[in-house]
């Protein structure tokens, strides 16, 4: 049995770096969600992608909303494993990957030099693997491992 997969990130460099880990998850069932209004080019070895509405700390309403999609979505799709290149959407896709008991990573943006994003210091207490890009940036839970681009 294939183990399930979702794969989670923003549009942008964050989409960039994810697109760059997806080669390694081609023996899995691979769920990609994004905040891309129009469906993306994909990848061969994606079975599902689902978009849901961007959002930022500065629109409250649209991140309630971008919530409430995400969860939905990750509790449907029931994954063994959800990772996040960040940025809001991760959070969320972290979270209830937490309610379905699924192992999640975390991977803080390479554009993150002096220190760890947001959205990364809000993962780092609970996502199962907290990865940073930069090696100077590593402490506590926060491992380094390289980088994806």
């Amino acid at each position: 049995m294939k183990r399930k997969i979702v794969a989670i990130s923003s549009q942008g460099g964050h989409w960039v770096q994810m697109k760059r880990l997806l080669p390694a998850f081609d023996d899995s069932e691979l769920v990609l969600i994004s905040t891309f209004e129009i469906e993306p080019i994909l990848q061969e070895n994606t079975d599902r992608y689902y978009s849901v509405v961007d959002a930022s700390r500065w629109n409250k309403l649209k991140l309630i909303k971008q919530a409430l999609q995400v969860f939905y979505i990750v509790i449907k799709e029931n994954p063994d494993l959800v990772i996040s290149t960040g940025a809001s959407v991760g959070i969320w896709a972290i979270g209830a990957g937490m309610l379905v008991r699924a192992k999640t990573v975390w991977i803080d943006s390479i554009a993150n030099y002096s220190r760890i994003s947001l959205s990364g210091k809000l993962a780092q207490y609970i996502s199962s693997f907290h990865l940073t890009q930069w090696p100077h940036l590593m402490s506590g839970n926060t491992i380094y491992k390289g980088s994806v681009i």
